[in-house]
């Protein structure tokens, strides 16, 4: 990955949209909602405290999240979709 995150933040791609319901039925595109749940691709060095000690982030790469629906900045590189968001915008580890 060439994006590389600065202080706590967190690349992340977001996970597919279900194409269908739990009963079966097919959902169309102008209906589905946003996912919810990603992988994180890279993660920044951690949040500098206000003494100046570093604190590393709690996620690593290769994790699966889930976050707040309209969470993080969607940034488009080089084809693929991804979000940058905030570490303590994540809520947890799936």
């Amino acid at each position: 990955m060439k994006i590389k995150p600065l202080a706590d933040r967190v690349v992340v791609k977001p996970l597919p949209a279900e194409d269908k319901t739990k009963g079966g039925l097919f959902v169309p595109d102008t209906a589905k909602e946003r996912p919810q749940q990603g992988e994180v691709v890279a993660v920044g060095p951690g949040r500098v405290t206000d003494d100046g000690k570093r604190i590393p982030a709690e996620v690593k790469v290769g994790d699966k999240i889930l976050y707040g629906k309209y969470t993080g900045t969607e940034v488009d590189y080089e084809g693929t979709e991804y979000l940058i968001m905030r570490e303590s915008d994540i809520f947890a580890i799936i």
